[in-house]
C-alpha cells in the first residue's frame, strides 16, 4: 500500500471483459486508463465504441459521440464503494479500503493480491468480492464479481508514455 500510495500518475492500457448470464460470450471493451492523485479516473475506452468516462470530485462525466452525461456520485451511494475500491487502491488508503470491506491481501511485493468483500450487507447483494491482483506499485487487474454470478474483468497493461 505504501508503494500505492507513492504513485501520483498513471497511464495504462485496459482490457475489460464483462461476463453476464444472459450472454454466450463476454462482452469487450479496451482503451487506456488515467490516474492523477488523489481521486482523478478517467477511462477512454477506444474500442467497440469510443466514449470517455472521467470521474473528478465526487462527480462522474461520460461522453459518448456528441453527447455527455454528468452524475453526482452522492446521489447513488450505492456505486461509491465499487469506484472507492479502486480509487483507495490506487492511493494506497489502507484506512478507507477496511471502511468499506474486510480487506485480506496475500504474496508478497512481486506478485500479491488484494481481496475486498462489502462489509455493508446491502452493499454485499449488489457485489460479492472484488479481487485486485499487482506486481510492486502497478495494479495488474480488477475482478468484480456481483452477486447475482455476473463478473467483470479489468485486466490493466504496462505503463504508458
Amino acid at each position: 500500500m505504501s508503494l500505492l500510495s507513492q504513485r501520483q500518475h498513471g497511464h495504462v492500457s485496459f482490457v475489460e471483459q464483462q461476463f453476464l448470464a444472459v450472454l454466450d460470450r463476454p462482452l469487450q471493451s479496451s482503451g487506456e486508463l488515467f490516474y492523477d492523485a488523489p481521486d482523478r479516473l478517467e477511462k477512454r475506452t477506444l474500442q467497440p465504441k469510443p466514449e470517455s468516462l472521467v470521474l473528478e470530485r465526487g462527480v462522474i462525466s461520460a461522453r459518448r459521440g456528441r453527447r455527455t452525461y454528468t452524475l453526482e456520485l452522492s446521489r447513488y451511494p450505492q456505486i461509491v464503494p465499487l469506484i472507492d475500491s479502486i480509487r483507495a487502491t490506487l492511493a494506497g488508503d489502507r484506512a478507507a479500503l477496511e471502511r468499506l470491506f474486510q480487506v485480506s491481501l496475500q504474496g508478497d511485493l512481486e506478485q500479491w493480491q488484494l481481496q475486498l468483500v462489502p462489509s455493508d450487507p446491502a452493499m454485499g447483494k449488489t457485489v460479492r468480492r472484488i479481487r485486485i491482483t499487482g506486481a510492486g506499485a502497478a495494479i495488474q487487474s480488477v475482478e468484480i464479481l456481483a452477486a447475482d454470478g455476473d463478473r467483470s474483468l479489468l485486466t490493466l497493461g504496462p505503463e504508458l508514455p
